[in-house]
């Protein structure tokens, strides 16, 4: 993240004032002025003067000649163009990532003979020796047993198809592991809480650098095909945001400017989650709701685009090969019904308590891992889960299944060509109904013994994943919560469906439930309760229901998808506020502003700013009065991020505040570029300098860097509005007046440590500036 060169705040009258002035060396702007050291929060609203700034002179040269309209006319359009590519790059990475998942995920099982680079689904498609009821089974795709031993059946070929299963995955998950650990460490974990943060102002370098997206691209392909418990949705909003930062550094408009690439990262945000779900609308929905902290009309409108070209160049190369860019296509051929609405709320809670759950054991789970030693094994640890995941995995076709299939088969309505256990239903053979209108049947054993499997799953599910979010490898968490909710769904589904049928004269069922008449939809139940526990874990609700029903095309079923998200969000609200993005960011200390915290207590400005009553004094610097030594001794003693200026140490008025990094580079260039520049200089950051002895050193004048409008509150300020402010503004600090008179400075970080003091939390877990 290269950020600008160019002078921060200065006004159209303060560049002519300096402008001609010989001891004015700024007149051509050095490199990295403006720019923020790592790990530090951004300043939104000296960046948005800057790009007025910028913007009102490209306007006013615009009218000077056909060269510099044109120069006007792309810096307007640079945002769709960077919309564009955006689009058509995370689109392709997705469509990339889909196809080589597959492939690999079937690796671990058996190859295709034909042609070693086709799934196992491809392979068979060219088939012709393929029948109906063995629609997976054909000559040309073997498992390893049976192509290593020649047997296909038996025990010796289910151990060694178990052994190399168990292989593969092993092998997988270290090859992920070790690219992150050598090449980008950034490259780990879901990237959505980092997302977040950098967002909202906050500096992370290389966090979305080139190698962290080449690394994420490779490594997400790695991680999901070992069969860990994880997804791929989550990182692939992490990658997307790679690709609109490589991006913005092709134009000045966004590499010179961190508040407008942040308006550039929020619309690659929302084509991540277009690409990952195959959901364009949900996606721009997403980033409104979830991920960004500024997001002005012109945003949405380009994240709108940008979700648009990712949706289109993904269905361009169509990895589900079905023509559809929907991930799990359903079709019901039944309503619902009022009284299901108790199932489905049911399900809401099932959600939302097991999100609660989830957080907590993960947090915890996570906070050991940083605490312990076992935070010094990322590559023990991520073998140990992969192994104990394969083998308990293997035994159950559930489990065994990636998790996206399983899930679409649990959304799978049973028509009369469904092959699956699920579909096991007891037919009665004088039934003469169209073939999408399959009545109500008693369960036959398929049935029974895919609801016990599943159950192992569910409990295998919940337990494996809260170990596994949050190690050393890319990994999601929309897949595997959405995979708990629609086992849950789909077992309470089969439940009501069975009840329905053995009791239709019941009084709930006998208003809708006919006998022979079809009026329980398992699938359905699998697709509310996967709302339910995604919302539960994430608390996500508008953006929620719109990826679900644009991810199964059940458009019809949108009022139960909002009963069961608003009922997992409350549940699980009423546990705690926070939802795991919101949980990791704290665990990881980040200076996160939330917009929903509310901040009820009745402290003042004055009981949170610095100084303290013991502390030392202030460190400011005078207008005219300061020498370059003064100013060296005031950067090398102090690890603040600025100083306010004053008119004079007794009268303490304020004029202005000027950044360390500007300071610091301002003397370096001025020592190596202005001659008579000495430790004896006087820093002046008045307009003009007076006219000194010729035997005096060369004054150095800084006016150009120096803020001449922070924003400033009383000592008598609510802590409250102050929140406020902060979060509304996105300001880095904040300085505390009374008549005029500097009292102190409020930071971020501050006020983040207040409220963490005023919760009973511990407020140096608050890391960075």
């Amino acid at each position: 993240m290269e950020a600008g060169e160019g002078v921060s705040g200065a006004t159209p009258t303060e560049e002519m004032n300096g402008a001609g002035n010989l001891m004015d060396f700024l007149d051509e702007p050095f490199p990295d002025v403006g720019t923020y050291e790592d790990f530090h929060t951004i300043d939104w609203l000296r960046e948005k003067s800057r790009d007025t700034d910028r913007h009102r002179k490209i306007t006013s040269k615009s009218k000077e000649s056909i060269w510099e309209l044109i120069k006007s006319l792309l810096d307007a359009w640079s945002g769709w163009v960077v919309m564009l590519l955006i689009g058509l790059l995370s689109g392709t990475l997705a469509g990339v990532i889909d196809l080589a998942v597959d492939w690999m995920t079937d690796l671990k099982e058996g190859v295709c003979l034909s042609a070693f680079w086709y799934s196992h689904e491809q392979c068979c498609w060219t088939s012709n020796e393929t029948t109906f009821d063995d629609r997976d089974k054909c000559p040309q795709w073997q498992k390893w047993a049976e192509l290593m031993t020649g047997h296909a059946e038996g025990a010796g070929a289910y151990v060694l198809n178990y052994f190399l299963y168990i292989l593969w995955a092993l092998l997988f998950s270290f090859l992920a592991v070790s690219l992150v650990r050598v090449f980008a460490p950034y490259a780990c974990g879901s990237g959505i809480p980092e997302i977040k943060t950098i967002l909202s102002g906050f500096i992370i370098r290389g966090y979305l650098g080139k190698w962290t997206l080449l690394i994420k691209t490779v490594t997400l392909v790695l991680a999901v095909s070992s069969g860990l418990s994880l997804g791929k949705e989550g990182p692939l909003v992490h990658v997307a945001c790679c690709c609109g930062n490589l991006f913005c550094s092709l134009f000045s408009k966004y590499s010179k400017n961190e508040g407008k690439r942040r308006e550039v990262l929020s619309a690659a945000a929302a084509a991540g989650v277009s690409v990952a779900f195959g959901a364009p609308i949900g996606g721009v929905l997403f980033s409104l709701e979830e991920v960004s902290y500024y997001f002005p009309l012109k945003t949405l409108w380009r994240s709108f685009f940008a979700a648009l070209v990712a949706a289109f160049t993904l269905r361009s190369i169509n990895p589900f090969g079905n023509s559809r860019l929907v991930l799990f296509y359903v079709e019901y051929h039944t309503p619902w019904y009022m009284a299901e609405l108790v199932p489905f709320i049911l399900l809401g809670v099932f959600g939302g308590l097991w999100g609660t759950l989830f957080i907590r054991a993960n947090i915890a789970w996570c906070r050991r891992r940083k605490t312990t030693q076992l935070g010094k094994y990322p590559v023990l640890e991520v073998i140990a889960v992969t192994g104990i995941t394969a083998v308990l995995a293997y035994p159950n076709p559930y489990t065994r299944r990636s998790t996206s299939e399983l899930i679409s088969e649990l959304f799978n309505d049973c028509g009369a060509l469904e092959s699956s256990q699920l579909c096991d239903y007891i037919n009665n053979p004088n039934m003469s109904r169209p073939v999408d209108d399959i009545p109500d049947r008693p369960a036959g054993p398929g049935v029974y013994t895919a609801l016990w499997q599943l159950a192992l799953a569910l409990i295998f599910k919940i337990v494996i994943t809260i170990f596994t979010f949050g190690m050393k490898i890319p990994s999601g968490l929309f897949i595997p919560s959405m995979a708990v909710g629609a086992i849950a769904g789909r077992i309470v589904g089969i439940a009501v469906e069975q009840m329905a049928y053995h009791h239709h004269d019941w009084i709930i069922f006998k208003n809708w439930c006919r006998p022979g008449a079809d009026c329980v939809t398992p699938g359905l139940y699998a697709m509310v309760g996967a709302a339910a526990c995604l919302g539960g874990v994430t608390r996500m609700t508008v953006s929620l229901v719109v990826i679900m029903f644009e991810l199964t095309g059940g458009l019809e079923y949108i009022v139960p998808l909002m009963a069961a998200a608003v009922t997992s969000k409350w549940v699980a609200d009423a546990f705690g506020k926070e939802g795991i993005y919101e949980s990791h960011i704290q665990l990881n200390g980040y200076p996160y502003l939330d917009v929903r915290d509310e901040f009820t207590h009745r402290t003042l400005a004055t009981d949170v700013m610095r100084p303290r009553r013991n502390d030392p004094p202030l460190a400011v610097l005078t207008q005219d009065s300061t020498t370059v030594e003064d100013v060296e001794t005031l950067i090398k003693d102090t690890d603040y991020n600025g100083f306010p200026v004053v008119v004079s140490r007794e009268s303490e008025r304020l004029i202005g505040f000027v950044q360390r990094r500007d300071l610091t580079l301002a003397i370096k260039n001025a020592r190596q570029k202005q001659d008579g520049v000495v430790s004896s200089s006087v820093v002046y950051f008045t307009e003009d300098a007076p006219q000194l002895p010729a035997s005096n050193p060369q004054p150095l004048k800084l006016r150009r860097i120096l803020n001449l409008s922070p924003f400033t509150v009383t000592d008598h300020t609510p802590m409250e509005t102050v929140v406020d402010i902060f979060r509304k503004l996105g300001l880095r600090q904040c300085l505390v007046t009374r008549s005029g008179r500097l009292l102190g400075i409020i930071t971020k970080k501050d006020v983040l440590r207040h409220m963490a003091q005023m919760m009973n939390q511990d407020p140096e877990s608050i890391m960075f500036n």
